[in-house]
């Protein structure tokens, strides 16, 4: 904090992006311990925060379909829809599995091929290359099975039963939308985990009183 104070030279709004950064600023009490120059502004939000309730509702009747695997990220289960959420409808015995990468949903579809395997890919647009369209060309460049795992390898492998729900929401926009309006405060933005790995265009960082967003400068307070 210290040190953040050094180089805080005069007065910054900056606004997260993530929800789950402003629960770690909250709950750790970092908000209160930045430089007073400092003002953090919450939102616009992560997918999860964002996810709209009938894509959560799509989920739960796909999860509760008797022939069906559906395969997600933990942090959706407890989202709620219209109708509950995953984490409900595992309870009245959908096969829904958590994993820690779309390849362990393709893993699944291999040994289930009884069943259909969805895999709920919610993120960023900067994790949709890892949810690329199932048509993938088997020629695809040597880099992209890196970029596109998943779908590259249920495509090369004939995975027949394996399929995504997916649901990836556009970040520049929202941030574009905010430094353009009138009454606009912010001047910077605290990229999330996902949002720095944008390159060169997505890095986040307004300049003072700008109204657009800078593709060189990195703004990590």
């Amino acid at each position: 904090m210290r040190e953040i104070e050094k180089v805080t030279t005069h007065s910054w709004t900056l606004m997260e992006i993530c929800g789950g950064q402003t629960h770690s600023l909250v709950k750790n009490g970092i908000i209160d311990l930045l430089p007073s120059r400092i003002n953090m502004v919450h939102g616009p939000g992560c997918p999860v925060c964002v996810m709209p309730m009938n894509k959560i509702d799509q989920a739960v009747d796909l999860a509760l379909r008797a022939d069906v695997i559906l395969c997600s990220f933990g942090d959706m289960l407890r989202v709620p829809g219209n109708r509950g959420s995953l984490h409900a409808a595992k309870a009245k015995g959908a096969d829904i599995r958590v994993v820690y990468s779309p390849l362990e949903a393709v893993s699944i579809a291999q040994r289930n091929l009884d069943k259909e395997v969805i895999f709920f890919g919610v993120g960023f647009e900067t994790t949709a290359p890892a949810n690329a369209p199932a048509n993938a060309p088997a020629n695809a460049p040597a880099n992209a099975p890196a970029n596109a795992p998943a779908i590259l390898q249920a495509h090369q492998a004939e995975v027949p039963n394996f399929s995504m729900l997916t649901s990836h929401v556009l970040v520049p926009p929202a941030m574009e939308a905010i430094l353009g309006a009138a009454d606009n405060k912010i001047q910077g933005f605290r990229p999330d985990t996902y949002a720095r790995s944008w390159a060169p265009m997505s890095i986040c960082s307004s300049r003072r009183n700008s109204t657009h967003l800078s593709r060189s400068r990195v703004l990590n307070p």
